[in-house]
This record gives C-alpha cells, structure tokens and sequence, in this order.
C-alpha cells in the first residue's frame, strides 16, 4: 500500500507539478476529424496502425529504460539469454501466451457489426495506445508521489469531463473511478456528508470554546430567510441547500478568523467521524432516517450505495416511471409530500440521465424546478444525475465546425426533450460518467464530477477543513472511495480526448452516427414482421401515433407504413435529402441508444394471448442470441457455431415498472399476464456502432434483422405450439 504524503511533500509536489501542468491542459487540443482512423475496424483494417502504436510504446519504454541512470548495470545479459534454463521458460512464455490468445478468441466480439448486446463496443486506438504506454509505467494514481505524470493526465481529464457536462472549470472537480458504480457510491456517500453536516457544526459550535466566536452566525434557509445557525432545529440544519452548506468553512474561517486547528474540531462531530447511531443523538428524535430517491429504472449500483453506506436499501424510494420508462415529476412530487409529512431528509435525489436497459433521459430540468419548489415549503437536497452511460451524449450538443469531406452516415441530434434534460445538466450538484462506456475507452474508467468542487472535502479522508493551499491536487485518493488504481485509465482516456474531443467533431460525431443507427435500427425492427410471420411484435418505445392518450390502430398502422416505405429501405443519401423522413427518424426509438422489444407468437393466425407463453418465446430467442459458456471455445475462422446476432434480454418488474407500463406494453403485444407479479421479458439491442449504416458494401441492417427474424420463425418453430 502506497504511505499517504506529508503535506509537506503534498506542497513540494504540488509546486512541482504545477509548473508542468499546462503541457497536459486538453483544452487547446486540437483534435482530428478522421473516424476511419479512431478504431481499429471491425476486419483490423487498422492492424497496421496499431501495431506501430504498440511498438512505438515499448521502444519509449525500454529507451527511458536504459537512459535513466545510465551507468547503472544490466541483469539480464546476453550470456543469459544463451543459457538453455532461459531459452525453454521463453519458450514456456510464448506457449502459454498462444494458449490465453487462443482462449481469448472466445471472448463477445464488441467490434463487430452483429454485436447489439451490452452497452461497450470497439475501442479508441489512442484509448488502446495511451492505456497501454500508461501500463508500462504502473503508476498508481493514489497519490502524485506515486504517479507524477498520470496525476496530471487525470487532472486534465477531470476538468475536461467537467467542462463537457457544462460546469466551470476552476469552481468545479472530476476524476476517475474505476467505474460507475463507485462513482455512483461516491456522489450518495458525499451527499449524506453534506446533509447532516450542519447538525456538526452547530453541535461543534455550541460545545467547543475554540469555536465560540461563531455562536451569532447566521444561515440563510431554502426559503431565503435568515436566521441564526443555533436557534435551528435539527429538521432545519439538514434541509439548508448545499451551496449553504459549503459556504460553512470559508465563512468560519473569513468571518470568524478561525484557525485550522479550531475548525478542525468539527471532525469529531460528522457523521463521518461517529457513524450513525452516535450521531443521531443530535437529531433528538425530531429527524427520521434519511432516504434516497431514485428512478425505478435506477443502475443496482444505487441499492449497493445505500446498503453499504448504511442508509438501507428499504431507504432508496424508487420513482414511478411513465410509458417511457422515465422517472416523473408527480411521483417524485408525492415521495417529497411524505418526506416532508415524516420528517425524512432527501439525502439525496437521483435523476437517471440515460437508463442502462432502455437509456430513458429522465426529465431532469423539472426535477431541478421541483427541488426549488420544495426548499419554499423547508426541503433542502442534493440532486446526482446519473449519467454514467448517458454523459458523453453531451458532445452531441458542443458544437464544433466538421472538417474533411461530408459523412454518408449522419450525424442525428437528440429529440427535443432530451435537449431540454442536457441543457440542465450544469444545475445537478453531482454528475457520474464513465469514459468506459459512451467514451469507447479501456476498462476500468469511470468517473465522478462535483458542480462545487468544496463537496469532495465531505469524505475527505484528513482535515477536510485545512486549506494547503494547493495549486494541484497531489493526491487524489484522499477524497475517493478507492486507493490504488491504474494510472494507465487516466492517460488511455487523455489521449483519447487528445486525438477525439468532447465536441460535436469528436465525441458528438461518433455518437451522433450511433444515434443514426440506432433509430434506422429501431425502425427496421419495429416493421420486420411480414404477412403470415408466426408472431408478432412491441417495441419499448413507442411510435408518435402511439404516444397519443388513446392511440388510434388506423392512424399507428400508417405510421408504420410510412417508416417502411420511407425509412427502412432508404440509402443514407436518400434520407438526408428527404426532410419530413429525418423529421420522422429523429422521434423515433430511444432517448439514446438502446432499444428494447419483444415478441408474441401467432398460432393459426392468431396472435398468442398468454403473456407467460410470449415470455418463453422470448427467453427462447435471447438463448439463441447470446453468447453462452458453452460456446467460449477458440473459435474458428468460419465462427460457425456464434450467433448471427448478438443480444441481451431483461424483465420489466411489476413491482418497479408499475401496472400502468406494464398494462400498456403487455396492451401493445397483445398479451394478459396470469399473474399481476409475473415480470415481461424483453431483448435488449444497444447499437453503438458509427458506421454500420455505411459499410464497404452499404447498409448493414437488413443482414441484422433478417438473422432476427429467421431466429424468432425457427424459435417459434421449436416451441411447437398449438392453438
């Protein structure tokens, strides 16, 4: 384990490192404009590349190798390597590496066209390259002394993903995690600091003569009034808004001229410091446990962070979701009437910006309001977006000029709604992303960026009130939930935001294409049933016509036929030049990326009615288009044995989803559940490829549906059903 820093050396490192800080500063990159040259390609076409990338950086490797401490010896000589002890265990070395490369052949092939399963796919070449030169080095970003170079790249990282989601850099703070569910364990745990931090101070301030001078000080509350910080009740102390909340240690310190030794004396009063159960005796039975609130489509990384934070999964409240798997503004509404009924603090309300099964945007700009709404009736509280899959969409909206020649594949920008929730991304106190995902770069990088960069001192592992003055932050594992972790993340995703911004040019290109995809995907799918099919099918999202209160089948069925005859057969050329038909695409599919959809078989030309029946189908055909245990062999260059396609299947939980969701979608398939608690089964596609409208030869979607449909015929088949 790596010794934590003296701050002494924390300020000597920091000096140093700020004098070099500028050389990693992303905001001046450049970028390029080249997608064929940002991945390897689904056939390698960028073996080449690649390996000169590779090569590149073991020769920098071995050159720092041997230029460092030049006069020191050598251990491995050539008489060495002559020896036959050395030459069997190389020999040794490259039987095993062919046998795990062999193996690894086994492994889901994200980088290909047929695969629509789980929400990764190719990688970056300067994600692969920057990883792998980091990797060399195994630097350990716990703490500048540890990783000198990698420190800075994550640094520079941090403030570009902050500057991506549209907060102020200088006022905000980003850094990486090992992924979203720490990230998201990071935000709750810093949140429910930052509620009850107001009990500690005013328990510090009452009890300790070092902190006496700040007995007159006042707060102002969520409905704007002012009154003095001991005359709150502990209901009032853990309901002020967290801008207040922060203020607490600058305005003791300027206000009041307290030293740090004095302020420090906080400590022993947080929650952080005494754990719950001692702590709650300053909540004088006037505070009921805390709670979290969060869309019932929430990550289950959420019920991790309340169980290990012990604020208890029976604690995180889920938010109803509407017949678009989007968290509303009227269930949260009714969660905060019985908060505020009880006396439960919010310890924080999480807005989930991109589900990891549907990727609904749950509308976050009315969230935002709402909490304004509630701090006039007393409720003060943090709001977390959640955009670990759905950050990076971000980019789409920077905009940025496009060079080169126009794309075949077009850039498509998100829907109206969806705009709305992204441009009141900046308000959310907290925000998780993870480059690991919608940032196509190397496992593990996740990451968490705080509005207020004064939030991270909440869980601060030290004197979260002592100022070192600190130009750079020289150790970054002191406000996370991890120690050691891999340099290598910080300088794959650097390079990666080097040579592909965070831009509409960037980013924004190769996820805009995606969308493209996804939504002709989304369309081809919803219209592949054809005349005497053995079954039927609903998608997740609906059609417009279908969004009307009381859908009308005439005016779904025209719809239909529009998107098969003006949609789904059309070149990418032929649909840029046709207005109404982009129109149309832009409002179809999901919020982002992923579709979901589900099929019914018909029996003697009648639709099954059974919802158990139409489950088995579906649990049949997401057999049939995953990749199984049983298939992990080498595999062969004919892959005759892997799926023609590649998906994922979920369930839609009564219990979660609601029986207004559930009624409807079941409504669309044209099943009746036998049991209220029975859960539907759906397949999952989620089409992060940029090009797969745009290939060598042309669209690559009818090949993808066509092995869809005859799997769902054959699957039928097999279920040998009878009317």
């Amino acid at each position: 384990m790596t010794d934590q820093p003296t701050p002494s050396a924390r300020r000597r490192f920091a000096d140093a490192l700020a004098r070099h800080e500028s050389h990693f500063d992303l905001t001046d990159a450049p970028g390029t404009s080249t997608l064929a040259a940002w991945f390897l390609g689904p056939k390698a076409e960028n073996q080449q590349l690649l390996e000169d990338l590779v090569r590149s950086a073991v020769q920098a490797q071995a050159d720092d190798r041997r230029e460092l401490y030049p006069d020191d010896p050598v251990y491995v000589t050539e008489e060495m390597k002559r020896s036959e002890a050395y030459q069997q265990d190389v020999k040794n070395l490259r039987g095993e590496f062919e046998t795990l490369l062999n193996s690894l052949r086994g492994s889901t092939p994200a980088w290909s066209y047929r695969f629509q399963g789980h929400m990764n796919w190719d990688l970056t070449l300067p994600g692969i390259a920057g990883y792998f030169a980091g990797m060399l080095y195994n630097q350990n970003n716990v703490a500048a002394e540890a990783s000198p170079v990698t420190t800075l790249l994550e640094k520079a990282v941090g403030e570009d993903l902050c500057r991506l989601l549209g907060y102020a850099v200088g006022e905000s703070w980003g850094h990486i995690t090992c992924d979203g569910t720490v990230a998201n364990l990071e935000a709750a745990w810093s949140a429910r600091n930052l509620t009850y931090h107001p009990v500690a101070v005013a328990e510090a301030i009452r009890r300790e003569a070092g902190l006496a001078a700040a007995r007159d000080m006042t707060v102002p509350l969520p409905d704007g009034t002012e009154r003095p910080l001991l005359e709150l009740t502990p209901w009032q102390l853990v309901n002020l808004r967290p801008n207040t909340v922060l203020d607490l240690p600058t305005r003791l310190r300027n206000a009041y001229r307290l030293t740090d030794d004095q302020l420090n004396l906080v400590d022993r009063y947080t929650i952080q410091h005494l754990g719950y159960d001692s702590f709650r005796r300053f909540l004088k039975d006037e505070v009921e446990p805390g709670v979290i609130l969060a869309s019932a489509t929430m990550h289950y990384s959420w019920p991790k962070a309340a169980a290990v934070l012990g604020i208890g999964r029976d604690n995180l409240l889920p938010v109803g979701v509407d017949l678009d798997a989007r968290a509303t503004v009227e269930a949260r509404r009714e969660l905060l009437d019985e908060c505020l009924r009880l006396r439960r603090p919010v310890l924080l309300d999480v807005a989930v910006v991109g589900s990891t099964e549907l990727s609904a945007v749950d509308p976050l700009a009315g969230i935002l309001d709402l909490r304004d709404e509630y701090a006039q009736l007393g409720l003060g509280y943090p709001i977390h977006a959640d955009a670990a899959w759905g950050g990076y969409f971000a980019a789409v909206k920077r905009p940025k000029p496009h060079n080169g020649k126009p794309r075949i594949t077009p850039d498509l920008a998100m829907s109206r709604y969806v705009n709305e929730q992204y441009d009141a991304l900046h308000r959310a106190d907290s925000i998780s992303i993870d480059p690991h995902k919608a940032g196509y770069v190397p496992y593990p990088a996740g990451g968490l960026c705080y509005r207020d960069k004064r939030q991270r001192d909440l869980i601060a592992m030290g004197a979260a009130y002592i100022d070192q003055g600190a130009p750079v932050d020289t150790n970054v594992g002191l406000f996370g939930v991890e120690g050691s972790k891999p340099g290598a993340a910080a300088a794959g995703v650097y390079l990666s935001h080097r040579v592909i911004r965070t831009d509409a040019g960037g980013y924004g290109r190769i996820l805009g294409q995606a969308l493209f995809n996804s939504k002709r995907f989304y369309a081809a799918v919803r219209t592949m049933a054809r005349p005497g099919d053995p079954f039927t099918l609903a998608t997740c999202q609906r059609i417009p016509a279908e969004r009307a209160p009381h859908p009308d089948p005439t005016l779904v069925e025209e719809e239909l036929a529009y998107i098969s005859e003006h949609i789904v057969p059309k070149r990418n050329e032929e649909l840029l030049g046709d207005h109404k038909a982009m129109k149309r695409l832009r409002e179809l599919g999901s919020d982002q990326i992923i579709i979901g959809y589900a099929f019914n078989p018909v029996v003697d030309g009648r639709p099954n009615t059974s919802l158990k029946v139409a489950n088995q189908l579906n649990e049949h055909i997401a057999q049939r288009l995953r990749l199984l245990p049983e298939l992990v062999e080498p595999r062969t260059p004919q892959a005759h044995e892997m799926p023609p396609l590649i998906v994922t299947s979920s369930d839609f939980d009564p219990a979660l989803h609601g029986r207004e969701f559930i009624d409807a979608f079941c409504g669309r398939l044209g099943v009746v559940g036998e049991d209220p608690l029975t859960p539907v089964t759906y397949l999952i596609s989620t089409t992060m490829d940029p090009w797969m409208t745009d290939t060598a030869d042309g669209d690559f979607i009818p090949v993808l549906v066509e092995a869809l449909r005859d799997t769902v015929v054959r699957c039928v088949e097999e279920m040998n059903l009878t009317p």
